[in-house]
C-alpha cells in the first residue's frame, strides 16, 4: 500500500489498516464524490451497521482536506 495522507492519519490515530477504506484504484479520482461512493459500496455490502463510527477524511489537491467523525 503506498504511502498517503489518509495511511498516515490511520498510522498516527493507531487505527488498524483493514479498516480502511480507499477506492481510487477503482473508481479514479472522484473528488467531492469519493467519500458518498465509497459510502454506498461499503454499505450495499452490508459492511455498515446500525450505530458504526467512522472518520471520513479527504485529501484534494492545493494542500485542500476536510475530515468529519458520524455515526451511521
Amino acid at each position: 500500500m503506498p504511502i498517503t495522507p489518509l495511511l498516515l492519519t490511520f498510522r498516527r490515530l493507531g487505527l488498524p489498516l483493514d479498516k480502511l477504506v480507499m477506492n481510487v484504484d477503482r473508481v479514479g479520482s472522484t473528488s467531492g464524490a469519493s467519500i458518498p461512493l465509497a459510502l454506498d459500496e461499503l454499505n450495499r455490502q452490508g459492511k455498515l451497521k446500525e450505530g458504526d463510527l467512522l472518520l471520513l477524511d479527504a485529501f484534494g489537491g492545493g494542500f485542500a482536506w476536510g475530515s468529519a467523525l458520524l455515526r451511521w
